[in-house]
């Protein structure tokens, strides 16, 4: 069968040149070949364009929030009432646990609370009376320290006034006794005169008249001037107990005087059960949160999971005893290298083929993270020991799913993705 010259790159040409150069000089097959370098070079930029606008990595999965649900409170377990990946809804009870030692506590805290009330309500009406009695206390002893003043004042002037009596008395005693002295002497004068009879009877008479009312006289003056000491005596055991009278008001004066003292310590034994009320209180609530947190009811919508607690368990306060995750909430963490974030942005579209559907998803970029993956290990790397090698690093992206992409919420956290981010 003959070959056709044209395509026959092995025929050689009339000058007996054969292979390539005899292929180019012919029109047809340097066409094709034109057409064949035309359709690689569109076919490379056609890839080139494609994958220069996309950064694909299948280095990530779905993310989602897991709440998880402690006991608030210690006790015995008396009721589940949920299992293992059941749905359900914010406020359902998930857990009973044993109330009657938390109603107990409640009710002891409500008798602390009204005892402490009680007090509150004594201790402010103190504080009126107190003020009224240490105001009227204080006038009082006021009035009395002033009569004790004028008392001691009329004592001393009594006092002066006896002195004087006395003095007076005992002058005319020392008057009386001299007049006695010189009349007793004229009397024996008179006896001798008498007895020689040169003086007559009547003489002797009146001198013996004179000597007996000067005897009479110093009787009297000595009379007087005991009067008159007992009167000093008197005048001043009165003026001593002015004295302690003017000394007692004193201090009734001084202890009235801490009146302001007194009201002020009245308002803090005031404020003070004013504190109790507020630590009863403080308690009380805290009594009706300990009974409430006796229901362990779910946060949020959600599956139930990771389920560890039983009907009759003991339970301690913190203790893990199932998992929430809301399944309404869920987005991708793709984690990519350091040189694929060159062009990456916020709100860029992305597309999510998810493993184990075999779909894919919309979404957009909505963060990325503030360091690298291994910054948040657990051993960071240390580069400075002397041992450095480069590694690419790589960066969380969060990637956001379009709303209505997951409308009967089968995506789980944990499941594999391929995120390709559209950068242009």
């Amino acid at each position: 069968m003959a070959r056709d010259p044209e395509l026959d790159l092995r025929v050689p040409d009339e000058a007996g040149n054969g292979g390539v150069r005899g292929v180019l000089q012919r029109p047809r097959a340097r066409l094709i070949m034109l057409i064949a370098a035309l359709a690689i070079v569109a076919g490379s930029i056609v890839v080139w364009r494609y994958f220069a606008v996309r950064e694909t990595t299948d280095d990530a999965q779905i993310d989602g929030h897991i709440t998880p649900i402690s006991a608030r409170v210690g006790g015995t377990v008396l009721t589940v009432h949920v299992t293992d990946n059941q749905v359900v809804k914010a406020g359902t009870v998930l857990i009973e646990i044993d109330p009657r030692d938390y109603r107990i506590a409640l009710q002891k805290a409500e008798a602390e609370f009204a005892d402490a009330q009680a007090g509150l309500e004594a201790a402010r009406v103190g504080v009126p009376i107190t003020a009224t009695t240490t105001s009227g206390q204080l006038s009082t002893a006021e009035a009395n320290v002033a009569r004790a003043q004028a008392g001691l004042q009329a004592a001393t002037r009594g006092v002066d006034a006896a002195r004087a009596r006395l003095g007076s008395a005992q002058a005319r005693l020392r008057e009386t006794t001299a007049n006695t002295t010189r009349t007793a002497r004229d009397l024996e004068r008179m006896k001798q005169l008498i007895g020689k009879d040169e003086i007559s009877q009547q003489q002797y008479d009146a001198a013996v008249a004179t000597a007996d009312a000067s005897r009479a006289s110093l009787d009297a003056a000595a009379a007087a001037v005991v009067e008159a000491e007992q009167g000093v005596h008197v005048a001043e055991s009165q003026r001593l107990q002015a004295v302690a009278m003017l000394a007692q008001a004193q201090a009734e004066q001084r202890t009235a005087g801490t009146g302001p003292q007194q009201v002020s310590a009245s308002r803090a034994r005031a404020s003070g059960a004013e504190a109790r009320v507020q630590q009863a209180q403080a308690a009380l609530e805290q009594a009706r949160l300990n009974l409430q947190y006796t229901n362990v009811v779910a946060p949020t919508d959600g599956a139930v999971s990771k389920k560890s607690v039983e009907a009759g368990q003991v339970v301690l306060t913190g203790q893990s005893l199932l998992a929430i995750v809301p399944l309404e909430d869920t987005w991708v963490t793709a984690n990519f290298k350091e040189t694929q974030l060159r062009d990456m942005q916020t709100g860029q579209m992305a597309e999510v083929a998810v493993d184990a559907y075999g779909r894919t998803y919309k979404g957009h970029v909505q963060s990325l993270a503030a360091a690298t993956g291994s910054k948040f290990s657990l051993l960071p790397p240390e580069n400075a020991t002397g041992n450095y090698v480069k590694v690419v690093q790589r960066v969380p992206v969060k990637i956001a799913f379009d709303k209505g992409e997951d409308p009967q919420h089968m995506l789980r956290p944990g499941m594999s993705a391929v995120v390709t981010v559209f950068t242009r």
